[in-house]
């Protein structure tokens, strides 16, 4: 296990995360599958997801995400996939490592964990307790493949959520807490899938499992600087942001209707395009670490183009031409 992502983060630097993963393999040909998203790439399409690990590295990125964000059993077992949960793990976390060491840049793996229900569809969440079995399963994979740290992603309610972070604490490495939320009508910041629930409760409800760092990822930029304030208000530990640059029409619901046809419907097939230009994504991240943000990239619709251009402005606040210089950036203090 590597530290260097949290010696950058000690150093005064902010860590560059890759852009997404499953809309760029959508964006290169792979349909999505409706009911366990992404996840069977790394069975059926290893170069594929290689790749793509291997151009976020070039394209500047400190850290990149195992393709394991709908790979916890109960969502393989919706797509008779169950059987080859550990295959599937240990070949995402191939793809990343030989991306990186083909590379030869010391880049951080995040094993990515999320509490994506099967089908997209939250009515089929298996028993709390194989719930919970499943998390603990996927977060021991990832620690027994090696990868750095865990990345919880779009978490979103106080129940499922919950269940995640407590599987991935009990590994002993360091987690990354990802919420995703949006601004409702009156201006509150809400879930991103459920309405009903405030992101304040999403986090009094997991802040307490004491991750490693808090991140604002799979939520509509607009949504991104009160949400860092909501989370500092709450929290003074290491803040990060990378939004979703598709409009905000990728989530639970969005997808289930859209698959609405079947299960042998491929997800995520109809087009999308993401919503922020590279340079518009840079700028906006700008402002972000000088709310606070230490760790920025982007999720759904960010690809290696996007990547690069954060590298570049993160170059420019660093005062340095190059990734790994080590000097500390302007905007929010250590912790």
């Amino acid at each position: 296990m590597s530290d260097t992502w949290r010696d950058r983060l000690t150093a005064g630097r902010v860590l560059l995360v890759d852009g997404g993963t499953g809309s760029e393999l959508r964006r290169r040909g792979f349909a999505l599958d409706a009911r366990a998203w992404s996840a069977p790439a790394a069975l059926t399409d290893f170069e594929l997801l290689r790749s793509i690990h291997s151009d976020y590295i070039a394209a500047g990125a400190d850290v990149i995400s195992t393709n394991t964000f709908a790979a916890a059993r109960f969502v393989l077992d919706a797509a008779g996939l169950g059987e080859r949960t550990a295959e599937l793990v240990q070949r995402s976390v191939a793809a990343a490592r030989e991306a990186r060491d083909a590379i030869g840049r010391d880049v951080t793996i995040a094993g990515s964990i999320s509490c994506l229900p099967p089908s997209f569809d939250p009515r089929r969440y298996p028993s709390a307790r194989s719930e919970s079995d499943a998390y603990r399963e996927i977060a021991e994979r990832l620690a027994g493949e090696g990868v750095d740290l865990i990345a919880l992603e779009m978490l979103e309610d106080t129940e499922h959520a919950a269940r995640a972070c407590a599987a991935a604490r009990a590994t002993g490495l360091p987690v990354w807490l990802g919420v995703s939320c949006r601004l409702s009508d009156d201006g509150a910041l809400v879930a991103f899938d459920f309405p009903e629930t405030r992101l304040a409760r999403v986090l009094d409800a997991l802040l307490p499992f004491a991750p490693a760092a808090v991140n604002v990822m799979h939520s509509p930029p607009g949504a991104v600087a009160p949400a860092l304030r909501a989370i500092g208000a709450r929290w003074r530990g290491v803040i990060g942001a990378y939004p979703e640059l598709e409009g905000g029409i990728t989530g639970f619901s969005t997808e289930r209707a859209a698959t609405a046809g079947g299960d042998s419907t491929p997800a995520g097939t109809h087009s999308k395009r993401a919503t922020l230009s590279p340079t518009e994504l840079a700028a906006l991240t700008t402002y972000w670490i000088g709310a606070g943000a230490r760790i920025v990239g982007g999720c759904c619709g960010a690809t290696p183009s996007h990547v690069r251009a954060l590298r570049a402005a993160l170059d420019a606040v660093h005062g340095h031409a190059g990734a790994d210089n080590g000097q500390p950036c302007r905007g929010r203090p250590q912790h």
